[in-house]
Order: structure tokens, then sequence, then C-alpha cells
């Protein structure tokens, strides 16, 4: 390839990566919520959740599992009682080998465990009278019983659907607070731009002001303190233009690294044209948020746990538990011979601790759990009434939003023309600099407040959708394939 034609292509190359990137806000959300950093951590956050749930749900389940030792070789001195109840050492040399084979079901409506086992345990003498001994266990149903205690299966039940439903609605908020996010650095951006663009023509016009008050002033018309004034514009016009220009930089740097975007990315954000307009009411938004938001969720979760604690204060008063075993057992000197003339093997164990003099040590505990439970839901009761009022506060201020949107686009709309009216007038010589200079700023503070107003009308519009979990443009609610999401 010639040298020329490689320059024109890494040329064609460089111009095409400089274009700057177009984004509305929109595409700047979906982006969001698929690069920043935020959306990975709600994401982890949802498969962390996502696998303690799933474990949970395996607890439910029969467990299998096989246990063997192969082998365990011995070879030492051991002490050993004589009839008489003299001690006396023997030397032992043999090698042992087990193994189980066991099937184990939490039962759920009493606590405990129930399991199905099947064992062989293999025994080999090696030195003296050497032999072969083998014990089989070949069937042995064993429950393993806690009574008064705790039943933390049953509670489990109970407290971790209600974690997962709310680390699920967690998930979703999340995502809408991205976008909450992302509309903040957008509109910084955007805001930034409107101010240079404001700049560069306030800059146009002082320049071109102040060659015609130079030339009013050379005919006399008007007096030197307004050309001074006229100059000390176009100054400031400069000054203005460049610190503009440094937070517009600033800004897109902020927007860039929150997309995770290349350093050399321009981003030229453009004023959303697409306003929804919704109809919210706060009986509607207050029920959809008990519904669908992860408060409501965590209120429960955190009643069950106050109340789980308390249960499990109570059940450590006393403790009984139940070990019972059935089946059969069989030993011979030949791994068949074992399985041969098997015999019942029965094991029942009943072992309990019941305090005589604790100091009222249990008893204490209780009361601390009853006590730290009346604590939680007090303060659960304060929280729910913060939560209806931060609601009903984000209505009426969205509700709001929607006419100081429209009031704030008029005023603009209005500040502009005053001000294109007074540069012509100015020109004329029939208004002074200072009725210049008061129609200029505000007509700049006018089409700033109209982006801020278009900024608090997306945010709150968001919070709502982020409280809600609704989507009010498509009426329905904000769900996701969490399966799908969590093993992407």
């Amino acid at each position: 390839m010639k040298p020329i034609t490689i320059f024109l292509l890494a040329s064609t190359i460089t111009a095409a990566a400089q274009q700057p990137l177009h984004l509305s806000l929109e595409e700047t959300i979906a982006r969001a919520r698929v690069n920043s950093v935020d959306a990975a951590v709600a994401l982890n956050e949802l498969r962390t959740a996502y696998w303690e749930y799933r474990t949970y749900r395996a607890e439910l389940l029969p467990e299998l599992s096989f246990t063997a030792t192969v082998p365990s070789y011995h070879k030492q001195y051991s002490a050993y009682m004589n009839s008489e109840g003299s001690y006396s050492f023997v030397r032992n040399n043999y090698l042992q080998m087990t193994g189980e084979l066991s099937v184990t079901q939490n039962v759920w409506l009493t606590g405990g465990s129930l399991s199905l086992n099947s064992s062989i345990d293999f025994f080999r003498q090696l030195e003296g009278d050497k032999y072969n001994r083998f014990m089989s266990i070949p069937v042995a149903l064993t429950l393993n019983q806690p009574i008064f205690g705790v039943n933390t299966v049953k509670w489990d039940r109970k407290i971790e659907p209600v974690r997962y439903a709310e680390a699920k609605a967690q998930f979703l908020s999340a995502t809408e607070t991205v976008a909450m996010s992302a509309i903040n650095y957008y509109f910084n951006l955007l805001m930034a731009k409107e101010n240079v663009e404001i700049a560069r023509q306030n800059l146009d016009n002082a320049s071109r002001l102040y060659e015609v008050a130079k030339e009013k002033r050379a005919m006399g018309q008007i007096s030197e303190n307004d050309l001074l004034q006229m100059e000390l514009n176009l100054l400031n016009a400069r000054s203005s233009l460049t610190d503009c220009e440094s937070n517009l930089k600033s800004n897109m740097f902020t927007l860039r690294s929150f997309l995770d975007l290349g350093e050399d990315v321009e981003i030229v954000p453009e004023i959303p044209s697409r306003i929804p307009v919704v109809d919210v009411t706060y009986a509607d938004a207050l029920e959809k948020a008990l519904a669908n938001n992860k408060f409501a969720k965590n209120l429960r979760r955190r009643q069950l746990e106050a109340d789980y604690e308390v249960a499990k204060a109570k059940g450590n008063m006393r403790q009984i538990n139940l070990f019972a075993q059935v089946g059969y057992t069989g030993t011979d000197h030949t791994f068949g011979a074992s399985y041969q003339r098997l015999k019942d093997n029965q094991v029942v164990e009943i072992g309990f601790t019941v305090p005589i003099l604790d100091w009222g040590k249990r008893r204490g505990r209780v009361k601390v759990a009853e006590s730290n439970r009346q604590v939680v839901e007090s303060r659960l009761r304060q929280e729910s009434q913060n939560f209806n009022q931060d609601i009903f506060i984000l209505v009426e201020r969205f509700c709001n939003q929607q006419q100081q949107l429209g009031i704030a686009d008029k005023a603009s709309a209005i500040a502009q023309r005053r001000y294109d009216t007074n540069v012509e007038t100015f020109l004329i010589g029939r208004i002074s600099t200072l009725d210049l200079n008061d129609s200029q700023v505000k007509k700049d503070e006018s089409r700033q407040e109209y982006v801020n107003e278009l900024f608090r009308y997306w945010y709150y519009f968001y919070q709502l959708r982020s409280i809600t979990l609704w989507d009010y443009e498509n009426s329905t609610g904000i769900d996701a394939d969490i399966e799908r999401i969590v093993k992407s």
C-alpha cells in the first residue's frame, strides 16, 4: 500500500474516531444502566442475594452425601485395663476403612432432621492373630429432633423469601437510581453546554456592540462612560466564555467516566424534546410503592427477624434433644456374610439442659429480645410515616413541576425576544447600556432556569419510578427477568 494511501486512511479513521457523540437523555440512561459502576454494583448485590436464596432453598431439599475414610492405619501402643483393674500397654497394628451413604432431609414443620443411612466398616489386624472383620448397617433411619427449641427452618421459610423479594425490589430501584444519576450528570453537561453557547452569543453581541459604541462615541452620540461600559462588557464576556468552556470539559469528563466512555469521546447532549405528561395521585403512588418498593418488604423482614430473636431467646431457656435410630446391622469375617443374619440396631437418646440457678441470665435475654423488638416496632412505625410523607412531597413536587416547566419555557422565550429587541433598540440609541445589560442578564437567567426546571422534571419522574417501581408512561410495573440477568 502506498504511503499516501496509508496516510489518507489513517486520517479518515482518526476523523471518524473524533466525531462528536450525540446523546439523547434516553440513550444516556440506557448506557448508564449497562456500563456504569453503579449498575455493576447493583447487579453483583442481586447475584449475592440470588445465590443466598438458592442456598436457602437447597436446605429444604434432601441432601445425598458419601463419607469415607480409606484408609486409617494405626501402629501404636494403647492403654489396656486388665480384669483386676491394672493397666498395661498393648501393641496395635491394624488397618481400618469406613464408608457411609446418607440421605438427609430437614423437617421444617418440627425443625429436626431425618436421615436414611447405609454404612460398612472394615477392620484388618496386621500382627499376631491376623484376621479381617466387616460390620455392615444396610439401612438405618435416624431422627435428630430438638424439643422446645426455636425452629430455625420454619423461621427461615418466613424470612428468606421476604429477604429475596426485598433484594429484587432493591435491584429494580437501583436501576432507576442509576437513571437518576445519569440524569444529574447529563443535565450538568447540558447546562454547561448551554452556558457556553450563551457566553459565545454574549461575546459576539458584546464585540458587535462595542464596535458600534466606538463609532457612536466618535460622533458624540454616547458618553465616555457608556463606551467604557461596553468595553467592560466585552472583557467580562471573554472571561465568562473561558470559565464556561472549562466547566464544560469538567462535566463532560464526569459523564464520560460514568458511562465508561473513552477520554477522546466528545459528548454532545441534546435538550429533551419529548416530555412525558402523566397523571399521578398520592393515593395511587402510595399504593404502588407499598406493593412494589423494597421498603414494605424491608419492614416485614425486620419485624420477622425481631420476632425470631424473641423466639430464639425463649427456646434457649431450656434445651431438650431427642436422638433416635432404628435399623439393622451385621458382622462377619467376609463382606458378603456381614449382610446376612442381620440383627436389630436401635439407639434412643434424650438429652436435656435445664438451668437450676442462672441468676436470671436466660430470662434477661428474653427481656432484652422483647425490648429490642419494641424498639424495632417503634422505628418501623416512624419510618413508615416518613416514607408516606416523602411520597406525598414527591408527588406534589412532580405535579407542580409540570406547570413550572411550561412557565419557564414561556419565560425563556419572552426574555430572548426582549433581549433581541433591546439590542436593536440600543443600536439606534433609544435605550441605555444599563437596560441592555439587564435584558441580557434576564435572558441568560431565564434560559438557565428552563434547563433547571427540565432537569427537576426528569429527576422527579425517575425518582417516582424508583419508589413505585411503576412505568407511568406505559402503565405497567417495572420488572425484570432476574434468572436471566443473574446468569448473564
